[in-house]
């Protein structure tokens, strides 16, 4: 085996100029696979984060008629917890939110909004809900609220604005008041920010006429088992409300395997007709093997072995170029083309890839193993050749 080894690396070294065009395109179908799809799991690893730091926490009790998705299911999505939680939400413990639909008029615009009230005192979420205090906004008779930064710049409203909100409470009967924007905050999470405006928790049940009753309560960690909810609440877990972005980075990776695909394709063609341009040209020499007792398999393993190198001169040429390009990546991130809050995912503008030990290895073994077998089948031709036509220099 080690002698197989040598003669590969000496006829590759020795072909020149054709061996390191193969290497090169090898080295960069590995570099471009391993760069995408650490690109794929760092978007996936930031977007679950930012979830879990700004909307679900670590879980999330839900009213069991409350339908995020249906905006007539919230009228009917309240209940009031036990005094016990209503104790720990008032102590910052849990995150509270009552879910209401409003309407506000910036300049006398109309803007459908959902209005959201969260316990100020909540440490479980991100959201700036300091700001809320009532304490802190005592100077004006104006409800103080807080956008995120696109749904103020959709409204064309920023701090210090004020502007009339309409709702409905819990009889049916329309209201309205003055609200000031106290604050705008920046979020990656767009269902944090598009459409919503918070405010104190307290403040929109009395809007509302609900008197300690919420529609969804955020959890700071896996405590299912020791919140005492009526039957009109049910668990929802991490994983649960994390499926929307696994069926997403599911379904991408599902159409870079087509890019993986097509950069295989072409390396492996190369290295294809390498082989079977090798076979033809060395024919006296595959002879010379077979005429000094060399086996038919030992021959074609020979022949094999030397796409196995190809591998390995691609993997030490990736190393080169590569690893100063995916720790640049790593370190600076990916800006995105496009502004990731048009599409209504969570996820940042600037995307920072992360690159697994699993994913370099695995990758690796990919392309050794693809590059073993296109170096296989044309070397099988080898075994139906004639020892004496091959040392004249025909092929049988």
């Amino acid at each position: 085996m080690k002698l197989a080894i040598y003669i590969a690396f000496k006829n590759l070294l020795g072909a020149g100029l054709r061996t390191w065009i193969n290497v090169l395109v090898l080295s960069f179908s590995f570099v471009a696979i391993i760069w995408i799809k650490g690109i794929m799991l760092g978007w996936d690893h930031q977007a679950k984060s930012q979830l879990i730091e700004w909307e679900i926490g670590h879980g999330q009790y839900w009213h069991t008629n409350y339908d995020p998705n249906d905006s007539f299911t919230w009228d009917d999505s309240h209940a009031s917890p036990s005094d016990t939680l209503l104790n720990a939400i008032k102590e910052g413990r849990y995150a509270a939110i009552l879910v209401a639909q409003g309407v506000i008029y910036p300049e006398g615009r109309m803007v459908p909004v959902c209005l959201k009230g969260i316990n100020t005192t909540q440490q479980v979420l991100k959201i700036p809900t300091s700001f809320l205090s009532q304490e802190e906004n005592s100077k004006s008779s104006a409800i103080p609220v807080m956008m995120g930064a696109y749904m103020a710049n959709s409204c064309q409203l920023k701090e210090g604005d004020q502007f009339l909100v309409r709702w409905r409470d819990k009889d049916g009967v329309f209201d309205a008041r003055e609200m000031e924007l106290v604050k705008v905050f920046a979020t990656p999470v767009p269902t944090v920010d598009a459409g919503q405006i918070w405010l104190d928790c307290s403040t929109l049940q009395n809007m509302m006429g609900l008197n300690n009753e919420i529609t969804l309560l955020s959890l700071p960690s896996n405590e299912s088992n020791e919140l005492l909810f009526s039957n009109e609440f049910q668990f929802k877990s991490k994983e649960f409300l994390l499926s929307d972005i696994e069926k997403m980075v599911q379904m991408k990776s599902k159409g870079q395997s087509v890019f993986y695909l097509v950069l295989l394709v072409l390396a492996m063609l190369a290295i294809f007709d390498t082989q079977v341009l090798s076979v033809f040209k060395r024919r006296r020499e595959i002879g010379t093997y077979i005429a000094l007792g060399y086996t038919r398999s030992e021959v074609v393993r020979l022949f094999t072995i030397e796409g196995g190198v190809y591998a390995l001169l691609a993997s030490a040429l990736a190393l080169l170029y590569g690893y100063p390009f995916l720790l640049w990546q790593y370190r600076n991130g990916f800006k995105m083309p496009v502004d990731v809050a048009e599409f209504g995912i969570a996820g940042s503008n600037h995307i920072y890839p992360l690159f697994s030990l699993a994913l370099i290895l695995g990758t690796f073994l990919l392309i050794a193993f693809t590059t073993l077998l296109v170096s296989y089948l044309p070397a099988r031709k080898i075994a139906a050749l004639n020892p004496a036509e091959t040392l004249k220099g025909r092929l049988s």
